[in-house]
């Protein structure tokens, strides 16, 4: 499960690509394209709930750079009681409304589809775990709420709930 806490809130931001739309997308408004939401720098505020434990807070802070229709995003997690860590992003638009990539912690590919409002991200991470994050873009185009549940072996073992922003 010591794996599992560090992931949580990885996934909060792109949970990394935020927001949908085409990531050539002109809209003025960052909500629109999740390419853009994380392009620049973000933070994320979360609290993780892993089976077993005591709630606690994470706090993400990143910074993205889109080249060549790739973003890059470069996140520091810092998790109550535990040393600050590094992860690493790279996606892309694959198809209208559909991102795929890689972070550091999973394992293959990380999948984002825009479902209605919102984007699902799904990937693997060692220890049998999968994981399913939820960016839901908030008025404004400035922040987006996520959620983030972890299942090993069908069962829910983790969660975490957060909010991230465009600083």
């Amino acid at each position: 499960m010591k794996f599992a806490s560090r992931l949580l809130l990885a996934a909060v931001p792109l949970a990394l690509v935020g927001a949908s739309a085409s990531a050539g997308s002109s809209s003025s408004d960052p909500s629109s394209d999740p390419m853009r939401f994380f392009e620049g720098r973000t933070e994320g505020l979360s609290t993780i709930k892993l089976m077993m434990r005591k709630p606690y807070r994470s706090r993400t802070t990143g910074e993205g750079e889109i080249n060549d229709g790739v973003l890059r995003l470069v996140q520091r997690v810092h998790e109550e009681g535990k040393p600050p860590f590094e992860r690493r992003w790279r996606m892309r638009q694959v198809a209208p409304g559909r991102y795929s990539g890689t972070m550091s912690e999973a394992i293959g590919a990380v999948q984002v589809d825009k479902v209605g409002e919102g984007y699902r991200f799904r990937f693997r991470m060692k220890g049998n775990l999968s994981i399913e994050q939820w960016l839901i873009p908030l008025p404004g185009g400035t922040s987006a709420r996520t959620k983030l549940s972890i299942r090993k072996f069908g069962l829910t073992v983790g969660k975490s709930e957060g909010t991230i922003r465009k600083l």
